[in-house]
């Protein structure tokens, strides 16, 4: 059984790696497909040949890293790795929470310090060659400490409760563990842009004027009441634009990136936001948690299941089970279940931006969303004719064509 376990993890990270090789071989043959009439006008000629320039430097770099990343992960499975670190963290404790919590904890670290060459080539050499990277070195390395800081406060919180519901309950975890993270994400969405956001960015009301007037205006008529409506400083980091919808309740705010603002027309960032207001008219938010929250109780139970076997531990090399080598090892057997319900949460998050859409052109009109969406597009470089398979499986929006059509229709 141990070691049908073990090569059962060889075996589906191969194929994984295989299979998102292939979808992004696929997508990349349509890089150079011509734009079809409906998205004419959205590049000049050189503006194509920039982005298909994009990319194709994304789609190597992808490529490059995956392989990195495979092949790491393989020497270090096949030299024993996992029972050094192992190790390393029962030396730390012998208490169950503090052995899971230093083995996660040196994974983690050691993992971002592997990936951190990447992330600076990323943002400071593909990023910066396109006009994209506005981020500085300070600013670089501030993000990954209050990142590493936030992974290691909250994420050890929740692992180290989960590793307590065990230890108390043994495979009933899954409920409690599951009543835990369910909680935390609803807590999480809530008080994101209050809590969270202002770690990294910083925002401030939209001022008076003709902006806020029009946002004021347009939210009065389809009766939304919005306390907070944000102006957030994107271009710190990054040329690119966004908007998004978060909380609920009391708690509900518009954040309008800096950059969105700068790029687009009164009545295009209306549009945008009446987009926004369609995924709270629609209860998207709520129906995205409870749908997570299913995932979330799949996932525990299974995993549940599958602690009834020493091996699933062991499969990794460590010589001692344990709940937290357990964990590494079903996180790598989910994937192909995680791959189907990704796959279908992709399917409903598309049909929910269809929603949104729809509520946005009856509501306002189409004409100014579509304008907007398209120097949206523009201005990021996207990718205007990705292969429909890999828009199933890695897109959680329809494609700009298909969203332009649903609209004229």
């Amino acid at each position: 059984m141990n070691q049908f376990f073990f090569f059962g993890i060889i075996a589906i990270l191969i194929i994984q790696y295989l299979w998102n090789s292939y979808l992004d071989i696929r997508n990349a043959k349509h890089f150079s497909d011509p734009i079809p009439a409906d998205l004419d006008g959205i590049y000049q000629e050189e503006e194509y040949q920039k982005s298909q320039a994009y990319k194709k430097t994304n789609f190597r770099f992808a490529r490059y890293t995956d392989s990195f990343g495979l092949l790491c992960l393989l020497v270090f499975l096949l030299l024993g790795g996992f029972e050094y670190v192992d190790q390393l963290a029962r030396s730390i404790s012998d208490n169950p929470i503090w052995t899971g919590l230093a083995f996660f904890m040196i994974l983690m670290l050691a993992n971002d310090f592997l990936q951190l060459p990447f992330s600076y080539y990323r943002t400071f050499v593909i990023e910066e060659k396109f006009g994209f990277n506005k981020t500085t070195l300070p600013t670089f390395v501030l993000d990954k400490i209050k990142s590493w800081i936030l992974m290691l406060v909250l994420g050890g919180i929740l692992l180290g409760a989960i590793i307590w519901f065990y230890n108390q309950s043994g495979t009933n975890f899954w409920w409690q563990a599951w009543l835990l993270i369910s909680g935390f994400s609803i807590l999480a969405n809530m008080f994101y842009s209050s809590w969270i956001v202002p770690l990294f960015n910083k925002q401030t009301p939209i001022e008076e004027g003709p902006l806020k007037e029009a946002i004021t205006n347009y939210a009065k008529s389809v009766g939304f009441s919005v306390q907070k409506i944000m102006l957030i400083d994107g271009s710190k980091r990054s040329s690119k634009a966004n908007a998004y919808f978060s909380g609920f309740g009391s708690q509900k705010q518009v954040t309008l990136y800096d950059t969105l603002v700068q790029n687009l027309e009164i009545e295009e960032i209306v549009a945008v936001l009446a987009h926004e207001i369609g995924h709270y008219k629609h209860h998207h938010i709520i129906y995205n948690l409870v749908l997570g929250s299913l995932q979330t109780a799949l996932s525990l139970y299974v995993l549940s299941l599958l602690l009834q076997f020493p091996q699933l531990s062991t499969a990794i090399g460590v010589q001692q089970p344990s709940f937290h080598a357990a964990l590494v090892t079903f996180s790598i057997l989910y994937v192909p279940l995680s791959a189907l319900t990704g796959l279908l949460m992709g399917s409903l998050s598309r049909s929910m931006e269809y929603q949104a859409d729809a509520y946005a052109k009856n509501t306002y009109a189409a004409a100014p969303l579509i304008n907007a969406l398209k120097k949206l597009s523009k201005n990021s470089l996207s990718n205007l004719t990705p292969d429909h398979l890999y828009v199933k499986m890695h897109y959680s929006h329809p494609t700009l064509l298909q969203r332009i059509r649903k609209m004229k229709r």
